[in-house]
């Protein structure tokens, strides 16, 4: 019989070796000084081998030796049990809500404009949360703690957004699994629809004052407003945009990041051609708007804040822009066909056989020109 001091004792070896302890325990020993206990035993005529859990100590190595003795006794396989429940945890951990919310990510990324927007949310918000429990055991008392969290740090529409995001992808494994039901059900959303839609237009004199603030400043989110006034293009559209979509005077946005899912080529003006430009090129960076030049630029409402405080104009979003663009092409009696076109608001627009590239870029001077 061995001794707690014993054990403590034993010298590692350039091999790995054993050594009993009576009724079926041995004391492992790795050639790194790690020990370990495991039991041998027969069931069915065939040598089985348990190893137990790490951290005993002698006492209860022993303990678990002779009760699993007394399970080969009774017709069991301890081994069995222990493999059955290894492969029970495996199974829980790969439907944890993150293994699906990745695996929903995986397979449906490439239909979705918003996948990195989608994963940096999850990572930032919901992971930390509910990524590691059954996706299964997620009731909704859990998702309204999670949205009350997200509300009361990051406001009522991020909270509603993690909604929709979280409801997609448990909707999304409904669809792969006939024993599971969303937990998400009407009326658990945070604002109401009508009270998201945003009807703000800026006034000539906040976009002379935010024009003239921009042209003041020289970091590239100043130059990715101005570029935004000028080309009425969707926020992710011009953030991400890369060098190798611009080809002349022209704009090319590619169907994979266009709404419309179709090409959309832009003719340029010659100021919206100079910004682009003037922006640095960081280590071979692809991305025209870029502050570490190995990626496009981001955090844009800490950048926004520090433009607003600056120009002093307030509860505008980079967003009301656009609008604000297509609202002078209309006061400017820009055909209307083409101020679709400009701004690409429907696949209609972009597929219509006049394309974008016939429009005269004077023909959209006020989504074009410098607010005077």
């Amino acid at each position: 019989m061995l001794t707690e001091i014993a054990v403590r004792n034993l010298k590692p070896k350039p091999a790995r070796y054993e050594i009993p302890d009576g009724n079926g325990l041995y004391v492992v020993v790795q050639p790194s000084g790690r020990k370990s206990y495991a039991v041998r035993f027969r069931v069915n005529g065939q040598p089985k081998k348990l190893t137990l859990v790490p951290g005993l100590t002698l006492a209860e190595a022993r303990a678990e030796a002779a009760a699993a003795v007394v399970k080969v006794q009774r017709g069991a396989d301890p081994t069995a049990a222990k493999r059955k429940a290894k492969e029970a945890q495996q199974a829980a951990a790969a439907n944890t809500f993150k293994a699906v919310a990745e695996s929903y990510l995986k397979r449906e990324g490439g239909k979705l404009r918003s996948l990195d927007w989608q994963r940096r949310l999850l990572e930032r918000l919901v992971y930390p949360e509910i990524g590691g429990v059954p996706i299964g055991a997620l009731k909704r008392k859990a998702i309204v703690a999670l949205l009350d969290k997200v509300e009361d740090g990051s406001g009522a529409t991020m909270a509603h957004s993690t909604l929709a995001v979280v409801r997609r992808i448990m909707g999304w494994h409904a669809t792969r699994d006939e024993d599971y039901a969303s937990p998400i059900v009407r009326g658990m959303g945070r604002i109401r629809p009508n009270e998201r839609a945003r009807k703000r237009i800026l006034t000539d004199d906040e976009l002379r004052t935010i024009w003239k603030t921009a042209e003041e400043r020289a970091d590239p989110f100043a130059a990715f407003v101005r570029f935004l006034l000028l080309t009425a293009a969707r926020r992710d559209e011009a953030r991400e945009l890369t060098w190798g979509e611009i080809e002349g005077e022209a704009w090319t946005l590619p169907a994979g990041r266009n709404k419309t899912k179709l090409d959309l080529v832009r003719p340029l003006s010659k100021t919206a051609l100079a910004w682009i430009e003037a922006q640095p090129r960081i280590n071979d960076c692809a991305f025209v708007f870029t502050v570490t030049g190995n990626k496009a630029i981001s955090s844009l409402s800490r950048y926004k804040r520090d433009l607003d405080l600056a120009a002093g104009v307030r509860g505008w979003t980079l967003h009301d822009l656009r609008r604000t663009a297509r609202s002078l092409m209309s006061r400017a009696g820009v055909n209307a066909d083409h101020a679709e076109r400009c701004s690409a608001t429907s696949s209609a627009a972009c597929a219509a056989p006049t394309t974008a590239t016939s429009i005269s870029p004077r023909s959209a001077t006020p989504s074009r020109r410098s607010p005077r």
